[in-house]
């Protein structure tokens, strides 16, 4: 089983950055994708941006060039650098790992932004 701990959402004025992280331990064995959705109140679950074990990433339209993904495998860790960031954003965000396990979510974290 991998358990996925979660950090870094808060509040934040627009225009502003947030970074989150997300640490995978427990049973891990070969991590591929890691990634994050989000969750606005009233919307659906909505794909963010992910990375794959190569390094090929995967962003959603609405951050291509605001939000950067990356990975320390060392660290079984996934980052989300947030800037410039939008009321719209505002949403509970989920981390998730896939491996030789059934994919894994992370607990979440609330990302608030200010207009």
């Amino acid at each position: 089983q991998v358990q996925l701990v979660e950090s870094g959402g808060g509040l934040v004025q627009a225009g502003g950055s947030l970074g989150l992280s997300c640490a995978a331990s427990g049973s891990i064995f070969s991590i591929n994708a890691m990634g994050w959705y989000r969750q606005a109140p009233g919307k659906q679950r909505e794909r963010v941006a992910d990375i794959t074990s190569g390094g090929k990433t995967y962003y959603a339209d609405s951050v291509k060039g605001r939000f950067t993904i990356s990975r320390d495998n060392a660290k079984n860790t996934v980052y989300l650098q947030m800037n410039s960031l939008k009321p719209e954003d505002t949403a509970v965000y989920y981390c998730y790992v896939d491996s030789a396990a059934p994919r894994s979510w992370g607990q979440g974290t609330q990302v608030t932004v200010s207009s």
